[in-house]
């Protein structure tokens, strides 16, 4: 019987666990597992069997050699970050010792009872399976509430290597101490005592899981702290679109009301034989006049300063504007600022970050009650990043406008869309 407990354990251990700590990292830091993991994973957990068994070492040496070979494994073969590879490799070993203790609370306390009785072996391999299942389902917990990328905003995650190795350790400790394959004994007080250690082994669970809840709430707050901070000062900067756009209408309109003033003084100063005079002032008035004028003449005035100030900043790419919006738009001029906002400062940076050809053509078209604006800017290669607050605002812009936004990627060229209801708002 002996025999059977060891072959169940030695499976379960050597068999399910270094498979599953795998998947799980995986899945936690999202880098792809290749078959040298696996490979080089079983080896270093070979040789550490091996050694311990030889040597005769205590079984909390072995679990922390194994500890050291997944957190290498992460560390050097996956490339995660040294805080990471330490997160995901004590939270791996932990939840695994964890679902082994419970499942080992169970038996102690209910298999005694059934020594001697050939179901004991089906209840084993059952306790088994139940291993597997709890172990599972505690990873999938765990990956619901902390899963990231490179990319991933993960503030101080060092801090949760604390809690984590807390956890870890008191697991650890009631595994050593308070288990042996069976006893011979079915008292209350038995059961007593392994009921409460289960009960333990839960609460340790769940205060894990109640870390990693806050823990994520911790980075949901940073991120929307950025994102507001970033709103605020794209809302400053909108205003300030807004403000000279509005100047240099009036200004336009002065210039445009002086205007038979300025030709009349120009015919006196011909008519009274000065042409050098007359020359001089006529230059006077092409300097204005250039000064009141617009790169690009989209109908608005709050995108054709946007469109020239974010264009002039990048003389680097060449751009093709053809666009002229309807009027009257109907479109308020806070909205286009962010559309528009957006939607350059995202597409000058796709332009910089590829290492060939640069373009940037900026469209407009009305169809029907809609008007379809698109970004057609060059890329690099590869795939798309996530979707950051730029492009979110601009869903945000076209969702008030009961439109849609379409974002297409082929051969080194992306093409952001945004369709805009512009009929009901004129009505």
């Amino acid at each position: 019987m002996d025999y059977f407990a060891l072959f169940l354990d030695s499976l379960c251990l050597l068999v399910g666990h270094w498979v599953m700590h795998l998947f799980f990292i995986s899945r936690l830091t999202g880098k792809k597992l290749r078959g040298r993991y696996f490979a080089a994973y079983l080896l270093l957990l070979s040789m550490i069997q091996f050694l311990s068994s030889r040597l005769a070492l205590d079984g909390t040496l072995a679990v922390g050699a194994g500890v050291l070979a997944l957190y290498a494994l992460s560390r050097y073969g996956m490339g995660n970050q040294r805080s990471v590879a330490w997160l995901s490799a004590v939270l791996s070993y932990y939840v695994s010792q964890l679902s082994f203790g419970i499942i080992n609370s169970i038996e102690a306390a209910v298999f005694p009872r059934f020594i001697g009785s050939p179901l004991l072996y089906l209840l084993l391999a059952a306790a088994q399976l139940l291993f597997f299942a709890l172990c599972a389902g505690c990873y999938h917990a765990v990956l619901k509430l902390l899963t990231w990328t490179e990319d991933s905003r993960t503030p101080y995650i060092g801090l949760l290597l604390f809690p984590g190795l807390f956890f870890f350790a008191a697991e650890l400790y009631i595994l050593q101490t308070a288990y042996s394959f069976f006893a011979p004994t079915v008292s209350l007080e038995e059961v007593g005592k392994h009921g409460t250690l289960l009960l333990l082994q839960v609460m340790g669970l769940a205060a894990l899981l109640c870390t990693l809840y806050a823990y994520r709430q911790l980075c949901q707050g940073f991120q929307a702290q950025a994102a507001l901070q970033s709103l605020t000062q794209a809302s400053h900067a909108q205003r300030v679109y807004i403000a000279e756009a509005r100047l240099r209408y009036e200004q336009t309109r002065a210039f445009r009301h002086d205007i038979k003033n300025h030709l009349s003084v120009l015919d006196g100063l011909l008519r009274s034989g000065k042409p050098e005079e007359g020359r001089a002032y006529l230059k006077k008035l092409e300097a204005a006049s250039e000064a009141l004028s617009f790169p690009y003449q989209t109908g608005n005035p709050v995108v054709d300063i946007l469109l020239g100030e974010k264009l002039g900043l990048a003389k680097e790419i060449p751009a093709e504007v053809s666009l002229v919006l309807p009027q009257p738009c109907g479109i308020d001029d806070f909205d286009l600022c962010v559309l528009f906002a957006n939607a350059l400062d995202n597409a000058i940076s796709a332009c910089r970050s590829g290492g060939g050809e640069r373009a940037l053509r900026i469209g407009g078209k009305r169809q029907g009650d809609f008007y379809l604006l698109t970004f057609e800017n060059t890329c690099p290669e590869g795939p798309l990043p996530p979707a950051g607050t730029g492009l979110a605002n601009i869903r945000a812009v076209a969702e008030k406008y009961h439109g849609a936004v379409l974002t297409e990627k082929a051969e080194g060229r992306f093409c952001l869309s945004v369709l805009l209801d512009i009929a009901s708002v004129n009505t």
